[in-house]
């Protein structure tokens, strides 16, 4: 009989076991689905946050934005040209005794080229310099074609093979001001510009050997270097009235080079046309 009775103390003590350890993994349970809730309430939480910062980005965006302060007013003009017009002007007139103010001669034009002769087999090359042109002169370049074809340099009539800019009005008065302020100083070895460049018709043309002297240019990005071909087209139909423009808008001649254009740039024009028709 105490054999019996002890059989059934321990299966007693067993089922309460079993249903403790049950009660306890229901309290876990029940746990873990309390866990999810708080899980599931923080998600609602950052939802919430991330609507109202939705919510205030476009509001900010809705918001009228301040019109800037001198959006009404006119572009200033060019600096070179202002000078041009209160000191060169007067300057040019008493010195060549202009009596109509219309002869008074300026900048009618400058023409920036660059002949690519590698884009024959490399075009990609003549993209990178039209953007270059674009960076310096603030202007889109244009294509140039080739108007025949030469057979000793794979050349055929049509192909692009360089690129021009022209510039006129306010960015011909900002290039002008800023080729002769900064990027002619960067040149190597500068000895002043060459006076016999003039073409007889009051024209003046150059090259530069690097598009490196211009600070709009950033050394590390560059493929290779390259020049240029630089005219200043003028409204002056004498060499000698066309320099004195171009010096007295600051383009650094040469002044010991013996030049008939030198010579004749303080001979008024009256004088001048007297002496030639006698």
């Amino acid at each position: 009989m105490a054999d019996k009775d002890k059989t059934e103390k321990s299966a007693e003590g067993g089922a309460s076991a079993v249903t403790g350890a049950g009660g306890a993994s229901g309290a876990g349970g029940a746990g873990g689905k309390g866990g999810g809730g708080k899980g599931g309430a923080g998600g609602k939480g950052g939802a919430s946050k991330g609507s109202k910062s939705d919510q205030a980005k476009r509001a900010r965006q809705a918001e009228p934005k301040a019109a800037h302060t001198g959006v009404d007013l006119p572009a200033p003009p060019p600096r070179l040209k202002e000078h041009y017009q209160k000191t060169v002007r007067g300057s040019l007139s008493q010195k060549f005794g202009f009596k109509n103010p219309h002869e008074i001669p300026t900048l009618e034009k400058i023409v920036l080229n660059v002949g690519v002769g590698e884009a024959i087999k490399q075009p990609k090359i003549l993209d990178k310099v039209i953007e270059e042109l674009g960076v310096i002169t603030g202007q889109l370049a244009t294509r140039r074609k080739a108007k025949k074809s030469i057979a000793n340099y794979a050349l055929r009539e049509g192909q692009e093979i360089g690129a021009a800019v022209t510039l006129r009005g306010a960015r011909m008065w900002e290039f002008f001001d800023r080729f002769v302020t900064i990027a002619i100083p960067r040149i190597r070895d500068f000895k002043g510009l060459s006076t016999r460049s003039f073409d007889g018709r009051g024209n003046y043309s150059m090259g530069v050997k690097e598009q490196l002297i211009f600070p709009e240019i950033n050394y590390d990005m560059i493929d290779q270097v390259h020049g240029m071909d630089i005219t200043f087209v003028t409204t002056a139909e004498r060499d000698d009235v066309a320099f004195a423009l171009l010096k007295e808008l600051g383009m650094p001649f040469r002044t010991d080079e013996k030049s008939k254009v030198m010579a004749a740039s303080a001979t008024p024009v009256s004088t001048t046309a007297v002496s030639a028709t006698a």
